[in-house]
């Protein structure tokens, strides 16, 4: 089977994808993510998948695995998996409005990643309407909190992917067209300062203000950042009373490192900043943390495979290991074959400015289809 004969639509597909990307689900807001989901779901019915609908957790969205039909079902097969979650809040799409101008289209949510996730379905619809048969059963698993940490559904991930022997991420695709074979580690904290109220009138001076003691924290935890592992703070809130000296504060941090080593070492650098000092108390706790995640022999087979596929189709598909987390982390730091990167091409994800190269949508499509065709 050749990929390259297979009758992808770049319009076909930006006329389902639309649909996908116009209906927002930012993490937070569970029914969003649910009612995504739930697109995704019926779309996949359609084709035949068994749809298994896993309860949320910890106040998120749902989890859909859906089984395709496969004389092999229940036989260590193919995993795609991707979130459905976005950074994007309700609203977002009356100010990043679904646009196409020439090769780029717009919208939330459309680069990361619901554009690699509909692809991905769009291959597996091509392969049945070729009457092509995969050598293994695929399975899609699409998850609703990604973009918090996957808090709630790493073990479904890591259970899910046990059972197959090679794991797809269809995340946006690298600016080079480029693939991802790695992944840096990642670990979330909680930052809290905890004061001494007064009012910021009357008796400014007998308050110990969280405010300030979280501000002179932040650029401490900025300039902890190296060539090895950089820390950042990209959530803050303080205060309640603009007349009262603020007694509590609280805000989250990230720490991301191209060795596991040197991740653990920035682990115990911010913990350390836990103490009590003129009265202000700062405690630092550890939140959701993503493994380094290495490339082995088992990933760089697949890579191998994938890259003739893509020069099968006149492409070059280099590959790299990659900033910024995914589900990926995981799979691949369990040892199982994983390719991440898999996704359209495009820029500026989580901002107003997100867009996808619409030609990618068919070239990343039918790559993945070659890899689905041909993977055993």
């Amino acid at each position: 089977m050749n990929p390259a004969n297979l009758p992808f639509d770049s319009e076909a597909m930006l006329e389902g994808l639309r649909t996908w990307v116009e209906c927002e689900s930012p993490t937070w807001d569970a029914s969003a993510v649910n009612r995504m989901l739930d697109i995704a779901a019926r779309e996949m019915a359609i084709m035949g998948a068994t749809i298994e609908r896993i309860a949320g957790r910890q106040g998120f969205g749902g989890v859909i695995r859906a089984r395709f039909p496969h004389p092999k079902q229940g036989e260590p097969g193919i995993l795609i998996t991707g979130h459905m979650d976005t950074v994007h809040p309700l609203g977002t799409i009356e100010k990043l409005k679904w646009r196409r101008e020439g090769n780029r289209c717009y919208g939330p949510g459309i680069y990361d990643m619901k554009g690699g996730n509909y692809l991905s379905l769009e291959a597996i619809r091509q392969l049945a309407r070729a009457s092509f048969a995969t050598p293994l059963p695929i399975t899609v698993l699409f998850t609703p909190d990604e973009e918090v940490g996957t808090p709630s559904t790493r073990d479904i991930i890591e259970a899910e992917a046990a059972r197959n022997k090679y794991v797809l991420v269809p995340e946006p695709g690298r600016a080079d067209n480029g693939v991802t074979t790695g992944r840096y580690a990642i670990a979330r904290f909680n930052l809290e300062a905890t004061g001494r109220p007064s009012h910021a009138g009357a008796t400014l001076s007998a308050g110990r203000s969280a405010i300030r003691e979280m501000a002179r924290q932040i650029l401490a935890i900025d300039a902890m950042t190296t060539e090895d592992c950089t820390f950042s703070v990209g959530v803050v809130h303080g205060g309640q009373w603009v007349n009262c000296v603020a007694t509590t504060a609280t805000g989250e941090a990230l720490s991301m490192a191209k060795r596991q080593a040197d991740l653990d070492r920035g682990v115990e650098r911010m913990l350390a900043l836990s103490g009590t000092a003129n009265d202000v108390t700062f405690k630092v706790t550890r939140g959701v943390t993503r493994p380094v995640w290495e490339p082995d022999a088992g990933t760089m087979a697949l890579y191998e495979k994938a890259r003739g596929i893509a020069k099968s189709l006149g492409a070059e598909l280099p590959h790299a290991s990659s900033g910024g987390g995914s589900d990926g982390n995981f799979t691949g730091a369990m040892g199982i074959p994983t390719l991440d990167g898999l996704g359209v091409r495009g820029a500026n994800g989580h901002t107003l400015e997100e867009y996808i190269e619409v030609e990618s949508l068919v070239e990343r499509g039918r790559l993945m289809a070659g890899l689905l065709a041909t993977l055993d």
